[in-house]
């Protein structure tokens, strides 16, 4: 249990630190401009099943972004009209992924190199372990910067891909 309890005090350090990083957004707000920002146009629905939260709410959630002037609608597809970033929505996002980043990297400072290695090695194989479909993949990686944890690099990702090849296997 003590390396449990770690866990949880390491979980809620980084909540702490990351959630210091959105400023006056709050962290949902923050989760779709991220969204937006490595998939992006989309829609409020899309939103919410990325971000784990309900259509209303993220209906709600984008209007305030709208308001700030961060995103906009965009050509209607039928009934729905996407959202996407805004030039001010976009500088917001890599300032907001900067600061994100440079929190976590202060927070790994005192590891050294190989420390670090085999932090990573452990964090894929909990990762990996925990993913259980590609929809808590995508809920899982809502913060992620993709540029950096992508394809083969990313364990949850990688992880939904063989569980969708496995599933289409057993109906094939």
């Amino acid at each position: 249990m003590l390396t449990a309890n770690k866990l949880g005090a390491l979980g809620v350090l980084i909540g702490d630190l990351t959630r210091d990083t959105v400023g006056e957004l709050s962290p949902t707000a923050a989760a779709i401009l991220l969204t937006l920002h490595h998939h992006g146009d989309a829609t409020a629905t899309t939103l919410a099943a990325i971000a784990g939260i309900s259509q209303p709410t993220a209906v709600r959630v984008c209007g305030g972004l709208i308001d700030r002037g961060l995103v906009v609608h965009g050509e209607r597809v039928g009934k729905a009209a996407p959202l996407r970033l805004t030039e001010a929505g976009t500088a917001r996002t890599l300032a907001l992924q900067s600061a994100r980043l440079a929190a976590l990297d202060r927070l790994l400072a005192p590891l050294k190199d190989a420390e670090r290695d085999q932090l990573a090695r452990l964090l894929d194989g909990m990762l990996a372990g925990a993913t259980a479909s590609r929809r808590f993949a995508r809920t899982t990686c809502r913060l992620c910067d993709h540029a950096l944890c992508d394809g083969p690099a990313c364990p949850v990702g990688t992880r939904a891909a063989a569980i969708e090849r496995a599933e289409r296997n057993r109906e094939g």
